[in-house]
């Protein structure tokens, strides 16, 4: 009978039936599949709304530290600025906030003589207000120490280039600072930088002098930690 193309009504009525059935399992699929997703989708939501907590939390807490050590920074700057007053006021010292942090520019002739890296006795009790300040203001904070020259080249002193010169003094001031103030030495970090970063035209001597510094750069804890992370 099937081979000649004719069905008796029983076998048409097992085709539908498994006709029927199939597209019961069908749905019965389709239903699974959409309650699955559906599952998936919670999950994912739920995942993300718990990160975006957490996130938010821990942003909350770096912002609210951050504005902490700002707030300690800025202490140390006007406690630093009633200190050096005699310097400030001869134009030898210098205060900055800047993106770094609290950055105490000095004329490298407040600490040296001409072509040297031995602090000069003189500069010792300049050298303990900054000290005092480090230790009781911003007891936590790294500090950068960077020295600085003009563009004249070495003839007298012996260094090989003026690079050599910026670094022993920056490491003089360091050495003062961990031996004299008794300042943690990770929490310190020495840089020359010669005469590669002037801050005016080594045109005259006055604009030179101004080459010729020592920069002590008081950095919020996590401006340090991001750059040991790179």
């Amino acid at each position: 009978v099937l081979v000649s193309g004719c069905a008796t009504p029983r076998q048409v009525k097992k085709l539908e039936d498994e006709i029927t059935a199939l597209k019961g399992k069908l749905q019965a699929s389709e239903t699974h599949k959409q309650e699955e997703i559906n599952r998936l989708k919670e999950s994912r939501d739920s995942e993300i709304a718990r990160l975006k907590e957490r996130y938010d939390s821990q942003l909350n807490r770096l912002e609210l530290e951050k504005r902490r050590e700002l707030d300690r920074i800025k202490a140390a700057k006007d406690e630093l600025t009633k200190a050096l007053q005699e310097e400030l006021s001869e134009y030898k010292a210098k205060l900055q906030m800047t993106e770094r942090g609290l950055v105490i520019t000095f004329l490298a002739e407040v600490f040296f003589d001409s072509g040297k890296e031995v602090i000069k006795k003189e500069a010792f009790p300049t050298l303990d207000k900054v000290v005092r300040v480090l230790n009781e203001k911003v007891p936590d904070s790294p500090v950068a120490i960077e020295g600085h020259t003009d563009n004249e080249p070495i003839k007298y002193s012996g260094w090989k280039s003026n690079w050599e010169l910026s670094c022993h003094r920056a490491l003089a001031v360091l050495h003062y600072f961990t031996d004299n103030g008794n300042i943690k030495p990770e929490r310190l970090s020495a840089n020359g930088y010669g005469e590669y970063r002037p801050v005016a035209v080594n045109d005259i001597e006055e604009n030179r002098q101004q080459n010729r510094r020592v920069e002590i750069v008081i950095m919020p804890a996590q401006v340090a930690k991001k750059k040991a992370e790179y």
